[in-house]
């Protein structure tokens, strides 16, 4: 006998998505206070999936929320060749949102400056950076709202860590380096797999990049499939690594300008923090042995014997 459940599995499964999606959001903006009442929150609209998103759950956020807030939508038309400038304007006209459409050249300027073949990604997001801080001071816009998510945040973490040296993320909320603007993502707790799937049951007229999203072997498309082929062969390692990024212990790093190494002295009391390489054997519990890379596969980690 079909169950109500088995009949209705698809309508079941996007309500499920939908209170997850707005769990996550609600839970970021709670834990990091990034709307407060009376803002002014411009949500810069690419017209990609997580920007279609991010404006999407906000509104219907807004509609039960227990403060009162504006939104408007902020797409950069960069002049990029085939760009469908028609697109935007008639989907938030439908949504009845207050909007802003800019013009800038900037897609001409980056193909002038960068040479053929180079990655476009840093002037790019330089110029972008500097136009949407002046259109938010022009609309007298109190935070800005990024559609970056759970996914980005840890590729950016990778990306700092194995091509600049830093332990370095996007953060959930910042100020802008003008320091005239307060910078919230609102998505940062949202899997990016969550938000494609939520992007196809609402059918977001989405426009994809040609400027950066055609380029082939950009280093963020390599850590981006690496986090995917983790998250395939180890089930939870995305979700552990993304915990560890609000768990930190700046005793057991070695940065002397967030810890005193050099004035530490012993206390003659036992120390929470102590000298164990890991808290509780949770992370060394899957084998009695220690954890290394394999030399035949580098990709791979296997448990082996205890040496001395």
């Amino acid at each position: 006998m079909t169950t109500y459940k088995q009949a209705h599995k698809a309508e079941f499964e996007a309500n499920k998505l939908s209170k997850f999606l707005h769990r996550m959001v609600g839970k970021a903006i709670g834990d990091y206070n990034m709307i407060e009442n009376g803002d002014r929150v411009m949500v810069c609209l690419s017209g990609g999936k997580d920007s279609h998103s991010l404006l999407d759950i906000l509104l219907q956020m807004r509609e039960k929320a227990p403060i009162d807030f504006e939104l408007i939508a902020v797409n950069l038309d960069q002049k990029q060749p085939g760009f469908p400038a028609d697109v935007l304007p008639a989907y938030l006209d439908g949504l009845g949102v207050p909007y802003r459409i800019v013009e800038e050249y900037t897609y001409s300027i980056v193909k002038r400056v960068v040479p053929e073949g180079k990655t476009t990604c840093g002037l790019c997001s330089r110029l972008r950076r500097g136009v949407l801080y002046r259109v938010a001071s022009e609309l007298g816009a109190t935070k800005i709202a990024l559609g970056h998510h759970r996914d980005d945040i840890l590729a950016t973490l990778f990306l700092n860590l194995f091509f600049g040296g830093k332990l370095k993320t996007m953060p959930p909320k910042l100020v802008t380096d003008d320091g005239k603007h307060i910078v919230i993502r609102p998505l940062a707790y949202c899997p990016e797999k969550d938000l494609v799937e939520w992007a196809r049951l609402r059918e977001f007229p989405v426009i994809p990049c040609n400027l950066c999203g055609s380029q082939p072997n950009l280093q963020r498309q390599q850590i981006a499939a690496m986090l995917r082929d983790w998250d395939k062969r180890f089930p939870g390692r995305i979700e552990t690594m993304f915990r560890g990024l609000s768990n930190v212990v700046p005793s057991h790093l070695m940065d002397a300008r967030l810890y005193d190494f050099v004035g530490l002295k012993p206390t003659g009391r036992p120390e929470p923090d102590g000298d164990t390489a890991f808290d509780p054997d949770d992370a060394l519990e899957a084998s009695p042995g220690i954890i290394e890379i394999s030399s035949r596969d580098s990709r791979s980690l296997r448990p082996c014997a205890h040496r001395p």
